[in-house]
């Protein structure tokens, strides 16, 4: 199969939304440990991210995570609901203090811990389809601060 075929016409930026979806799947049984692997690794390389975690029940935490990103990965083929919920979670972040800065640090560790998790599924073009993934996720939460802000 070659990439224009992998790719679904109706994702996002033309996202590769099987190669998405099959390397999340792998995730499935892990998804607790991913996440905990995720923070402690966001935790480590960032520190200054810390902060944001205070007064956050962590457990909770995992499980928004979880559900977020079991959100992106099955309306991949529905841009305009995918956009429209990334675009409200990015008006909570921001109301949390999160500046855009702290994207690229997030994206990071999530790329790392796709990386650890996969292991040998870790291709370049898997790496390729999550850090356009993230791209486009970050695009649209951030989209909501402008929104926020009359634009």
């Amino acid at each position: 199969m070659d990439s224009l075929s992998a790719t679904t016409p109706s994702a996002p930026s033309g996202l590769n939304v099987e190669l998405l979806e099959s390397s999340f799947k792998r995730l499935g049984p892990r998804a607790q440990e991913f996440v905990a692997a995720f923070y402690e690794k966001l935790f480590e390389t960032y520190p200054e991210t810390r902060r944001f975690f205070t007064n956050t029940d962590m457990a909770e935490q995992k499980k928004k995570l979880v559900s977020a990103l079991v959100l992106v990965i099955e309306n991949l083929r529905n841009p305009e609901a995918l956009t429209g919920a990334l675009t409200t979670l990015g008006r909570k972040h921001e109301g949390y203090g999160i500046g855009a800065i702290y994207y690229s640090m997030v994206g990071d560790a999530l790329l790392q811990t796709l990386s650890a998790f996969l292991d040998q599924n870790w291709t370049p073009e898997v790496k390729q389809a999550w850090s356009e993934a993230y791209g486009v996720i970050s695009e649209a939460m951030l989209s909501g601060y402008a929104a926020r802000n009359g634009g």
